[in-house]
């Protein structure tokens, strides 16, 4: 499965060092805008226009305003992504609830896909958030079958519970960033080696 959507965000962490975390997946990015896990820190959909912002940065045909029932929506498909990603990289099925929402959402319409150069407009020409959110429901379906499952994992580190999606070719991917615990693990391996 492979998005053509940018993927990855920065995350801070509490000692306010900075660094770049790719989930592989834009549904989960999607999850981390949000509390995943135990970490409300996170949480970065305060109103609709934190949505609509967000939305805009991974679907550059979302211009319409986000409303309060799209917040409403997109919290509730948020949820449920994020506790389906936590259930597969423990190599649990999502819970049926979740599966609802999603298949929810993955049923309404998403944003089409338009080849550029014609001279007549299709359709609108904004996509709304609400489709938005099923785009990110449908690729959820995707992460989320049993072939694709294997490859949501948490990270690696002992102290470190983020889940990603590996889109690595040799599927073998351990930490949530190299540049954080993966680095992490390098030095710990290297000071135990030099003893």
């Amino acid at each position: 499965m492979q998005s053509t959507k940018p993927t990855g965000q920065w995350f801070r962490s509490s000692d306010e060092h900075q660094w770049w975390f790719d989930s592989g997946a834009v549904a989960l990015d999607f999850a981390y805008t949000g509390p995943m896990g135990d970490n409300p820190e996170w949480e970065s959909l305060h109103d609709a226009t934190d949505l609509s912002a967000w939305l805009e940065s991974r679907f550059p045909g979302v211009h319409s305003p986000a409303t309060d029932r799209d917040l409403t929506d997109g919290l509730a498909l948020r949820a449920a992504i994020a506790r389906s990603a936590v259930a597969a990289s423990r190599d649990e099925a999502p819970a049926a609830e979740d599966v609802d929402v999603i298949n929810l959402f993955a049923a309404t319409p998403d944003i089409p896909p338009a080849l550029a150069g014609g001279s007549r407009q299709a359709g609108r020409s904004s996509a709304r958030a609400g489709q938005a959110l099923s785009a990110m429901a449908r690729e959820a379906v995707e992460l989320f079958t049993p072939e694709q499952r294997e490859r949501i994992r948490e990270c690696a580190a002992d102290d470190c519970a983020l889940v990603f999606y590996d889109e690595s070719r040799s599927n073998n991917r351990r930490w949530c960033s190299m540049k954080r615990c993966g680095n992490r693990a390098k030095v710990r391996t290297h000071r135990a080696n030099a003893r």
